[in-house]
C-alpha cells in the first residue's frame, strides 16, 4: 500500500488538512484509506446501543452492520496497541492511505504547523518529514513550505513525492 501521513503538534489543522486532502485526493479519481491515531481513550460506541452492550459485556470483537456500511470494533482487553503496520493489514487495497499521527513512524509525512500553537517545528529532527504545511513562512528548513490551506499544492507535493504524479 503506498502511505502518506499528517503529522504535528495538537491544534495545527492535522484533521482539517486530512479532511481536504480526501476530498482532493478521491476528486483526482484515488481510492482513498485512512488511519488516525489518538492519544487518548477514544470512544467510538455509544452507551445504551446494542454494540455498545456487547462490547461492555466482554465480547473481544464486535461487527456493526447496516445496509449503509459496517464496522469492526476490537477490545484491547490490556492488550498492547496494535502496531501501525498490523492495522494497515486490516485495510482493504487503495490507491492511497492517509495517516494522521504516528509522528515517530518511518512513512513520509507532511507537517500541518499553525504560528498560533506556539510549538517548535518537528521537521527540525525528523528526516521523514518531506514537507511543512504552515499559516506562516518559515525559514531555514531543509524541506519545502507549503501554505497550510493550499489544498490542491499540498496533495500536488504528496503524489510528486510517492512518484504518483509526475
Amino acid at each position: 500500500m503506498t502511505l502518506y501521513g499528517v503529522t504535528g503538534w495538537k491544534n495545527t489543522g492535522k484533521t482539517g488538512l486530512m479532511e481536504r486532502l480526501v476530498v482532493e485526493m478521491v476528486g483526482r479519481g484515488l481510492s482513498v484509506s485512512t488511519v488516525k491515531h489518538a492519544h487518548h481513550a477514544t470512544q467510538i460506541d455509544v452507551p445504551g446501543t446494542d454494540s455498545y452492550r456487547h462490547r461492555s459485556a466482554g465480547a473481544q470483537e464486535v461487527i456493526l452492520s447496516s445496509p449503509l456500511r459496517w464496522a469492526l470494533m476490537h477490545e484491547l482487553r490490556g492488550d498492547p496497541e496494535p502496531s501501525l503496520d498490523s492495522l494497515l493489514a486490516q485495510l482493504s487495497p487503495v490507491d492511497l492511505v492517509l495517516i494522521e499521527g504516528y509522528k515517530r513512524s518511518d512513512h513520509p509525512k507532511i507537517e500541518a504547523h499553525r504560528q498560533a500553537a506556539g510549538r517548535d517545528l518537528l521537521a527540525r529532527q525528523n528526516p521523514t518529514i518531506r514537507a511543512v504545511a504552515s499559516d506562516v513562512a518559515l525559514e531555514g528548513l531543509a524541506c519545502p513550505v507549503l501554505p497550510l490551506d493550499d489544498t490542491p499544492a499540498i496533495a500536488d507535493f504528496i503524489l510528486r513525492d510517492l512518484g504518483m504524479m509526475a
